[in-house]
Formats: C-alpha cells, sequence, structure tokens
C-alpha cells in the first residue's frame, strides 16, 4: 500500500530500490558503495522533469549504471592498494533468491569474481543484458555508447566469462551436499576427508583486507589448500563452529570463532567437487551477513 503523503518521485524510487541496488552491486560487488551509488542515484532522479520520463524504471537503472561505473573506475584504483586477494562483499540473502537460477548465478561469489577481470564498461554491458536482459539500445544510453557498439561489447564479455564459468550450472541441492560433505571434514579435522571433497585443481581465495590473517596470493591445488585449512584452524585454541547459510543465493558457511563471526566460506562446486573455495575474512565486507539483504532481478 502505497503512503500518501510521500510525492511520486519518492514513490517510484521505493518502488525500484531493491532492482537499483542488485544493479549496483552486480556491478561493484560492494554492498557499502551500492548504497552510496543509490543515494548518487536518488539526488539525481528529484532533480528529474518526470513529465519527461516515458519508462521510470527504464531511467532509475541509466542513472544507476552511470554512477555505479564511476564508482567502479574509483574503485578500480582502490583495489590496486588492497591488501592480499580482493572478493566481493558477501550477502545474506532471502531464500527465494535461492530458487531464482538465473539470479542465484549472476549473484554467485565465482561468477562475480569472474565479472572483476572485465573493464568498467564491459562489466556494465554484461550484468545489464545478461543478468537484467535490458535492452542493448536502453544500454548504449546508459553506458554512453551505440546499439552496435554495445552489441559487440556484450558478445567479448560474454566470451569472456563463458571461458571462465564452470562448464554446468550446478543445482543447490547438490552444492548443499558437497558443501555438507566439506563442512564435516572441516569440523572433525580430517584431511582425507578435505582431499575428497576438493577437486585436484581447486583454487582459495582469501580475503582479510589487511585487517585479518589471509593467504597474500590464491593457493592451488588439493594438498596445499587442505593442509592451509587444517593448518589455520589446528594453530589456535579457540572455538571453531561452522554454520550452513545462504550468501548471494548460493550455500555458504558462516564460520565462528568462540561464538564471533570471523568470516564467510563460499564454494564453487563442478563435477560433485569444490572447484574455488572463497573465505571472506575482511571485518569491514561481514556486515550483510546478519540481515537479510534483498535483492531481484526486476
Amino acid at each position: 500500500m502505497s503512503d500518501p503523503t510521500a510525492d511520486p518521485a519518492t514513490e517510484a524510487f521505493v518502488r525500484h530500490r531493491n532492482l537499483l541496488f542488485t544493479v549496483a552491486y552486480e556491478m561493484l560487488g560492494s554492498a557499502a558503495d551500492a548504497e552510496d551509488v543509490l543515494q548518487e542515484t536518488w539526488l539525481r532522479w528529484v532533480r528529474v522533469d518526470r513529465a519527461e520520463v516515458r519508462d521510470e524504471r527504464a531511467y532509475l537503472v541509466r542513472i544507476t549504471t552511470r554512477q555505479a561505473l564511476n564508482r567502479l573506475r574509483t574503485m578500480t584504483r582502490r583495489k590496486e592498494a588492497y591488501v592480499g586477494p580482493w572478493l566481493p562483499e558477501p550477502l545474506l540473502t532471502t531464500p527465494d533468491v535461492a530458487e531464482d537460477v538465473d539470479l542465484a548465478e549472476s549473484m554467485s561469489m565465482a561468477l562475480m569474481l569472474v565479472l572483476e577481470t572485465l573493464s568498467p564498461t564491459e562489466r556494465a554491458v554484461f550484468v545489464l543484458r545478461e543478468a537484467f536482459d535490458v535492452s542493448y539500445e536502453e544500454i548504449a544510453e546508459a553506458v554512453g555508447k551505440s546499439p552496435a557498439a554495445v552489441r559487440q561489447i556484450a558478445y567479448r564479455a560474454r566470451r569472456h566469462v563463458d571461458a571462465r564459468r564452470p562448464r554446468e550450472t550446478v543445482s543447490a541441492s547438490e552444492t548443499r551436499a558437497v558443501l555438507e560433505s566439506f563442512r564435516r571434514a572441516l569440523d572433525t579435522g580430517d584431511l582425507q576427508g578435505l582431499l575428497d571433497v576438493l577437486a585436484p585443481e581447486i583454487v582459495l581465495v582469501s580475503d582479510g583486507g589487511g585487517v585479518k590473517q589471509a593467504a597474500l596470493r590464491p593457493i592451488n591445488g588439493a594438498g596445499k589448500v587442505a593442509r592451509y585449512i587444517i593448518g589455520g584452524t589446528g594453530k589456535t585454541r579457540a572455538t571453531i563452529t561452522t554454520h550452513p547459510t545462504v550468501v548471494n543465493g548460493n550455500p555458504a558457511l558462516l564460520m565462528r570463532v568462540d561464538g564471533e563471526l570471523d568470516g564467510v566460506m563460499a564454494i564453487r562446486v563442478e563435477d560433485a567437487r569444490i572447484t574455488g573455495l572463497y573465505y571472506v575474512r575482511n571485518p569491514e565486507k561481514l556486515t550483510r551477513i546478519e540481515s537479510e539483504t534483498p535483492i531481484t532481478l526486476r
């Protein structure tokens, strides 16, 4: 039910807010920066002559995309000074996100990490076209390119991403089963159990941001990853517990040390084994884990 005291501009913005946040987050990989982009979008939206706006949703997405592109370019410089690998900020998501296969895939830590390898414009075009099914004409207006150029950028970005994404879509139930096997081995310190569930070519990426201890480079190979995990948990006398959760629409684990949140582990599964393990420990990136963030593609 709409608020009778709200003006039309506010109502339109609130109506599309979750969509705009999702667009900004998928482009940036940071909830904090996405919120800043929404604030900038709002400030521009309230100055728009709405009589000239034919499609409020498209217009708001266009403003959000432009602001996110500006922010993405400044973030690139920020990441160059980041300590260790940079991972997207994980979001605790509502149950319906996991049921939407397209949304869950577009939000997955594995795919968002692939998007980091695109240029800002390529990422904007890919996200708008592949995740949100925005027309080439609308994308062109948002990124300041011709529709023909956008088609070429979309084709190039899609090929780049397809070469790096999992070969097949894995169901949430299969991912949960693999994650549970990983969790049991982790909780019991079972080295062989970890080796059984980790793919030989697994890559572990950990993000401590220079605040929490983390590997400064990705770790490759099941043996090295298993020993790193077992060694890390074995060195502390604190009580480490793991809790299943849903992050970015995909099964994940919350790691707690003496009851305090220590990090989030997300995984990439192929052929019933973990090929990617993403461990976010930076406290600044764990603020969206205690309460659900509503996201949508529509």
